[in-house]
């Protein structure tokens, strides 16, 4: 009787292992489903057929009722990510008053890409014609294409 409560509750841990540890059906519900069959095997070749049948009905409603505990405990929600994105796709360059030749600074490195916050107080994602340019550098909007915008060093000399 010992082995096979042992079993069980090997099988258990290993499921309760899977369903909050590891993502996806892996090796470790596998092994948790197949020491639960084992146990059940175990019922039927020590006790009968009779003992065999109540090791089933015992686990299943064991392993039923674990899982219900487990989907409806705070151990659930503790376990769930609850993050919620609040960003937004940037609106469309003329929307925003975004037009060639307007003038900016670099916030990020652009690499080619990054971002840049212009005269007019607008902050955008855009591409780089020079390749590379650091964060804080002047830059100039040299085209706009649909929805991407262009820009290229400026210099005041």
């Amino acid at each position: 009787m010992g082995p096979i409560i042992l079993l069980i509750l090997l099988g258990l841990i290993l499921l309760l292992v899977e369903t909050l540890l590891l993502p996806g059906f892996a090796f470790t519900g596998i092994l948790g489903l197949l020491s639960l069959a084992a146990a059940c095997y175990f019922g039927f070749v020590n006790f009968g057929n009779l003992g065999g049948i109540i090791t089933i009905i015992f686990c299943v409603l064991i392993s039923a009722a674990f899982m219900i505990w487990i989907l409806r405990s705070k151990t659930w929600k503790k376990a769930t990510l609850e993050t919620k994105i609040g960003s937004a796709v940037d609106q469309r360059p003329k929307d925003k008053g975004i037009s060639v030749g307007l003038k900016g600074v670099t916030t990020t490195r652009l690499n080619p890409m990054g971002r840049v916050r212009f005269e007019n107080g607008e902050e955008a994602e855009v591409h780089s014609l020079d390749g590379l340019i650091e964060a804080r550098r002047d830059v100039k909007v040299a085209d706009i294409e649909e929805e991407k915008i262009f820009v290229k060093l400026f210099s005041n000399d």
